[in-house]
């Protein structure tokens, strides 16, 4: 019997040392979801369950080296994209995306933390906004970035869903707005928005405090579903569920917020 040959799903992404976020993060979903997983890393930092200790970007000329070399070998069913970093990062990474006419593009836009702290400059996210958001066949921002993309203060579900709406216009196929951050029975809530259809995605809410890295895998489960053939708004379903699975058996390891546990069905 032959046999079967993956899709491929690739990565954008910086490099967690912890393991936990990141393109480490991204490829255990992948692989969770017998997906092969390539990568184009943008900036490798060191961190831990702590925290960030120091970050170094790649030349943006590097990152656009590791897509090409990917793509036109191995070929991608869908990517998603991460930490990005700086400005000529992005732009290099929206122009690969373009010039390759690369598809099932999931884009996390990586601009503020969970906590609220921005991570990229005003100039990168402009050209985030302005260059990569249109790429985007399922966009995915938290709390804070799409208050940002959508100049709307968010504090209520009512507030979710008008940012949502706000922020379809950029160009994305649709948008989620991840509710993680969010106070009370809106934790764990997203809206999904894709012109047509205004959802409201409910999870079930994991008492954890090890949730480092759902973010990135959040958006690698969306693109490894997209790869899979599942469409947009399925994918995004199979991916929170995952993500709720996930987090049901997050690892107490470090001193600091661990890890979900990508690969619980091989713990016991």
């Amino acid at each position: 019997m032959p046999k079967q040959i993956p899709p491929v799903a690739l990565t954008i992404a910086g490099s967690d040392s912890g393991g936990g976020a990141g393109i480490q993060a991204d490829l255990k979903t992948f692989a969770f979801h017998r997906v092969h997983g390539t990568s184009a890393l943008t900036c490798v930092t060191a961190q831990n369950t702590q925290g960030v200790e120091r970050v170094d970007a790649l030349p943006a000329e590097a990152v656009r080296a590791q897509i090409e070399a990917v793509v036109k070998d191995l070929g991608e069913q869908a990517l998603k994209t991460g930490m990005l970093l700086n400005q000529a990062i992005i732009m290099t990474v929206a122009q690969t995306v373009t010039a390759l006419k690369l598809t099932n593009v999931v884009i996390d836009p990586v601009m503020v933390s969970r906590t609220g702290a921005q991570l990229i400059d005003d100039d990168a996210i402009a050209t985030l906004r302005q260059q990569l958001v249109p790429l985007a066949t399922v966009l995915t921002p938290n709390r804070y970035e799409a208050q940002i993309l959508s100049g709307v203060e968010i504090a209520s579900l009512a507030d979710m869903e008008q940012a949502a709406e706000k922020i379809y216009p950029l160009g994305p196929k649709a948008v989620l707005v991840k509710g993680g951050s969010m106070a009370g029975e809106l934790r764990g809530i997203d809206v999904w928005y894709d012109g047509r259809t205004l959802d409201v995605l409910r999870s079930e809410t994991v008492d954890t405090l090890d949730t480092h890295g759902t973010g990135c895998t959040l958006s690698a489960a969306i693109a490894a579903n997209l790869a899979l053939g599942y469409p947009p708004l399925a994918a995004t379903q199979r991916a929170k569920t995952y993500v709720t699975a996930a987090l049901h058996h997050a690892l107490r390891i470090g001193q600091g917020q661990g890890p979900v546990g990508h690969f619980y069905p091989l713990l016991s």
